[in-house]
C-alpha cells in the first residue's frame, strides 16, 4: 500500500512544482513585457513633461510656427518635422530599391561562393558608428557632389517644368539631397537583410514549379517571391524608415543645420534629431531646453505613427491573405 502511495505523492509534488515554475516564468516575461511598455510610456511623459513651459509658452503653434530664433524666445517644431520627414522619404526612396535588388542577387542571381562574402559585408554596415557615416559624408561625399553632381543637377535638371524647382539650388554639397543620400546608405544594410532573410524562407518548390510552367528568374521573383513575403518586406522597410527618422550624428553633419523651408532638396535644412544635438548642450534659458524636450517628444510621436500604421498594414494585409 505504502508503495503504491509512493510514486503517486512524487507526481503530485513534480506537478505542483512545474506549476509554480510555470507561474514564475509566466510572470517573469509579462514583467519583462511590462518594463518594456513602462520605459516607453515614462520616456515619451518625461519629454512632454520638460516641454510644459514651452507647450504653456506657445501653445499648439509650437507645432505650426517656422520661427526660431534663441535671442527672441521664439520656437517652432515646423521646420525640424519638415526636415526630418523629407530627409527620411529621401532615404527610403533610394533604399528600398537598392535594397531589394541587393536581396534578389544574394537568394537569386549571385553564385554560391559569392553569397557569403557579399552578405557579411552588408551586415557590417549597420555596425559602423552613424558618426563615421556623417565625417565621411562632410569630407568625402559633399565635395564630391558639390564638384561633380550638384552643378549639373541644378543646370540640367533644374530647368525641367515639373521637378527643376525640387532639384534647383545651390550646390553647396550639403543639404536635404545629401542627407538623404547618407540615411539611405545607413538605412540599407537593415532593410536588405530583413529582405534576405524573408526571401530565404519561400519553399523551393513553389520556385521550382514556377520555372517548370516557363517564368522567367524576374516573374518567379514578382509573382511568387515577392507576394509569399510582402507582409515581412513591409515590415523591414518600416523598421529601416523608424531609423532613418531618428538618426542624429551623421544627420546632424550634412544637413546644413538651416532653420528654412524650400522645396529646393540641394538647400540646407535641419531636423529635430539634428536641432537637439546642435544645441541642447548650451541651452541655459529654461524655454529653450523645454522647446527642445518637447521637440524630442515630437519625434517620438512622429516615431510611434509610423511603427503603428505598419502595424495596422501589416494586420490589414494578414486579414486579407487570411481571406
Amino acid at each position: 500500500m505504502n508503495a503504491t502511495a509512493l510514486p503517486a505523492s512524487l507526481s503530485d509534488v513534480r506537478t505542483t512544482r512545474d506549476a509554480r515554475s510555470d507561474k514564475l516564468f509566466r510572470w517573469t516575461m509579462t514583467g519583462a513585457g511590462l518594463f518594456v511598455l513602462i520605459s516607453l510610456v515614462a520616456a515619451a511623459l518625461s519629454m512632454l513633461w520638460g516641454g510644459r513651459e514651452a507647450l504653456q509658452t506657445f501653445g499648439l503653434g509650437f507645432f505650426t510656427s517656422t520661427e526660431w530664433n534663441v535671442g527672441t524666445r521664439e520656437f517652432g517644431a515646423l521646420v525640424p518635422v519638415f526636415g526630418t520627414l523629407v530627409s527620411a522619404g529621401i532615404a527610403m526612396l533610394i533604399a528600398v530599391p537598392v535594397s531589394f535588388g541587393i536581396a534578389v542577387f544574394l537568394t537569386e542571381v549571385a553564385p554560391g561562393w559569392m553569397r557569403g562574402p557579399v552578405g557579411m559585408a552588408i551586415e557590417l554596415l549597420a555596425g559602423i558608428p552613424s558618426i563615421i557615416y556623417g565625417m565621411w559624408g562632410l569630407f568625402v561625399l559633399a565635395p564630391q557632389l558639390s564638384e561633380h553632381v550638384y552643378p549639373w543637377v541644378n543646370d540640367n535638371l533644374g530647368q525641367l517644368p515639373l521637378i527643376g524647382r525640387v532639384l534647383s539650388g545651390p550646390p553647396l554639397g550639403i543639404g536635404m539631397m545629401t542627407a538623404g543620400l547618407v540615411l539611405a546608405i545607413m538605412v540599407i544594410p537593415f532593410v536588405s537583410s530583413v529582405m534576405r532573410e524573408v526571401f530565404l524562407t519561400v519553399p523551393g518548390r513553389l520556385k521550382e514549379s514556377a520555372y517548370a510552367l516557363g517564368s522567367t528568374k524576374w516573374e518567379v521573383v514578382w509573382d511568387v517571391v515577392l507576394p509569399y513575403t510582402r507582409s515581412a518586406v513591409i515590415g523591414g522597410v518600416f523598421l529601416g524608415l523608424g531609423r532613418a527618422l531618428g538618426e542624429t550624428m551623421a544627420v546632424t553633419f550634412v544637413i546644413g543645420n538651416a532653420y528654412t523651408i524650400s522645396a529646393a532638396l540641394l538647400e540646407p535644412g535641419t531636423s529635430i534629431a539634428a536641432t537637439i544635438a546642435n544645441e541642447f548642450a548650451e541651452a541655459t534659458d529654461p524655454l529653450h531646453k523645454g522647446a527642445l524636450l518637447l521637440l524630442g517628444f515630437t519625434l517620438f510621436v512622429l516615431t510611434f505613427i509610423v511603427l503603428a500604421a505598419a502595424r495596422l498594414m501589416l494586420r490589414q494585409l494578414a486579414k486579407r491573405e487570411g481571406n
